[in-house]
């Protein structure tokens, strides 16, 4: 009797115990073990002979590297909602299917937005360096005063899942809530939220504004010089989308200039390697890239993943296909 064929998987990034342990039981695996960024080449090298690749979203999988993986790669099951990182129509030139990870994301995520918020309105960047320095003197009536959340008007630019979790926790603030979306939502996910059919009207109107949407042709340096001269002077802008949705010059010269009283990030332009102007600005909170960092987020995104290359290989629809 032969033995029963082991998938090979390219697995790029060290995932958690139990998706390791569950994608051991079932396919034959590389491990990228020292959890390192691989390159474009690697990727590539290490892909002779495989059958699948689990990636993350920090891999580069353009159409150059795409178009030179090995024939026997069938699948790209990636480790992420976004997929931004993989050039979809070079996928399916070659007839390679793309998955991803989708709602699982949401909460976490969500709760991320309204951290980067908190921090960003209420000067916690600022706060934790005093400390840090030892150079906090005194408490004082007047001293890193902060801006209040009751009350303020947000904007969500992508009122999807994400947007939607985060518009949620944010009414619990008391704030009111505004959203530009590509469509407008039906009343029961709209939830007495004002829609705005252009990005301008969204952020002339809101005190902070929070981005919620795919990187692609359209989104891509969403936030720049033309944009910022919509927003209201003192905004607040949160990041948890897509680095490559802000321009930064456009954003470190608002936040300088005062036209952005603060800002919250945790997704960045070339990540980790931001530019290092944010981190002499007092009135930038920062975080590296935390939206989805929970054990249970991310040993649910694994699952998914493994979820998306068992149904392929069994011949079985895919819970969640790209292309």
């Amino acid at each position: 009797m032969t033995e029963q064929y082991q998938p090979k998987i390219l697995v790029t990034r060290k995932l958690t115990p139990a998706a390791e342990k569950r994608l051991r039981a079932s396919y034959g695996i590389w491990w990228n073990q020292e959890d390192r960024q691989l390159s474009g080449k690697e990727i590539i090298d290490l892909s002779q002979g495989m059958d699948a690749i689990l990636p993350c979203v920090s891999d580069d999988l353009s159409a150059p590297i795409i178009e030179r993986l090995p024939s026997s790669v069938k699948i790209i099951s990636t480790f992420s909602v976004g997929y931004d990182h993989i050039n979809i129509k070079a996928a399916s030139k070659r007839s390679i299917r793309v998955t991803n990870t989708p709602d699982i994301v949401t909460n976490a995520t969500a709760d991320i937005a309204l951290l980067l918020l908190l921090g960003a309105a209420r000067g916690a960047a600022q706060g934790m360096q005093s400390i840090q320095s030892n150079k906090w003197a005194r408490w004082s009536p007047t001293g890193m005063l902060g801006t209040d959340l009751s009350g303020k008007t947000l904007g969500i630019f992508g009122m999807g899942r994400i947007g939607q979790a985060t518009a949620t926790r944010a009414r619990a603030f008391g704030m009111k809530i505004h959203y530009h979306n590509r469509t407008r939502l039906a009343p029961p996910q709209e939830a007495n939220a004002t829609y705005h059919e252009s990005a301008e009207s969204l952020y002339a109107a809101c005190d902070i504004i929070s981005l919620h949407a795919a990187s692609n042709d359209q989104t891509k340096g969403l936030i720049n010089p033309k944009s910022l001269a919509h927003f209201k002077p003192g905004a607040i802008l949160i990041n948890t989308a897509r680095g490559d949705l802000v321009e930064d010059d456009a954003l470190i010269s608002a936040l300088q200039s005062g036209k952005l009283s603060a800002i919250g990030l945790d997704v960045y332009a070339n990540e980790p390697n931001i530019d290092p102007r944010y981190r002499s600005l007092q009135n930038a909170f920062l975080l590296p890239h935390l939206g989805t960092a929970t054990l249970e987020t991310r040993d649910a995104m694994g699952f998914r993943a493994i979820d998306n290359l068992d149904a392929f290989f069994a011949n079985k629809p895919l819970p969640d296909p790209v292309n």
